[in-house]
């Protein structure tokens, strides 16, 4: 039983690097900064195989979908925000500096929980929190590829994860599982960035992409967009199968290796002072996987 638990999270593993990867070459490097027509294309992708699985009896979506669609809507409108902020803050920043910034979202979570639910916090989940917001705000001061609108729109991103989370957590009892809620997400965000497209100038701002008839976008957007469907394939049945502390454990072994493999592959300028903050970055997410492992 263990090996095929460790089976499936070397699986999520594979698809979260394969997936973070990808979107970063094809936005950073290939400069493909559509977000509507990239985003559109990889929710467009997700839900289509989504659906086909369903019909296949791959996985089992609720039949009776229609009366909660309006309960949810809120949390796809905070997915889309996560998805397209996301894009954008990745097509500008370094892969390590935008997970750093997205941790911060932790913060929000925390914060929502002491004072609004009033939950009893240890001593080693508020230290994580210390050092996940310390090294974001010295990261923004020591990055020397700072890029302004990169950490705008990484802390939109981060604002939507946060609220988004807290919006699941507050779902008790829970209607719809994660595939259910995984599939509102992709028909919302289908529907509103494909009519997004135009009024944002993305359509036929496309038609002038140097390489948009090049092998190369072509077999990487469609890599991009079935890696996304993996990667929430593998995310749900491993918070199925797992505990919550365990499944936070391969998340950050997931983005460990992400980070630094793309220290390998793509432009990332180190110094000292910004790797100090990685560091205390990481040291603030283990920590906080810590504390998941004991409340548990």
């Amino acid at each position: 039983m263990n090996w095929r638990r460790s089976l499936l999270g070397l699986t999520f593993c594979s698809c979260y690097l394969a997936s973070h990867l990808t979107n970063k070459y094809v936005l950073s490097v290939l400069k493909f900064t559509y977000p509507t027509l990239f985003q559109g294309w990889q929710t467009f992708i997700g839900g289509l195989l989504l659906h086909v699985s369903w019909k296949l009896g791959w996985v089992e979506i609720n039949s009776s979908l229609r009366s909660d669609v309006l309960a949810w809507l809120p949390a796809s409108v905070l997915f889309l925000g996560i998805i397209y902020a996301g894009s954008r803050a990745l097509s500008r920043l370094t892969v390590p500096v935008f997970f750093i910034l997205h941790n911060v979202a932790e913060v929000l979570i925390f914060g929502y929980q002491k004072c609004i639910w009033k939950e009893k916090t240890s001593p080693t989940k508020i230290c994580s929190v210390l050092f996940l917001v310390s090294a974001a705000g010295c990261l923004s001061f020591q990055d020397v590829q700072f890029d302004p609108d990169g950490y705008s729109w990484a802390v939109i991103h981060l604002f939507c994860v946060g609220a988004y989370k807290i919006l699941r957590k507050s779902q008790k009892p829970r209607v719809l599982s994660d595939i259910d809620q995984q599939y509102l997400n992709y028909i919302f965000s289908v529907a509103v960035l494909a009519f997004a497209s135009h009024p944002t100038g993305d359509l036929f701002s496309a038609l002038d992409f140097p390489f948009l008839y090049f092998y190369r976008f072509h077999s990487s957007c469609c890599a991009s967009g079935v890696l996304g469907f993996f990667l929430m394939l593998s995310t749900a049945k491993l918070k199925s199968v797992l505990a919550p502390g365990q499944c936070a454990a391969w998340t950050f072994f997931a983005k460990l290796i992400t980070a630094g493999l793309s220290l390998l592959l793509f432009d990332v300028t180190l110094t000292s002072a910004a790797v100090g903050c990685f560091l205390l970055g990481g040291l603030g997410e283990a920590l906080l996987v810590l504390s998941e492992q004991r409340s548990s």
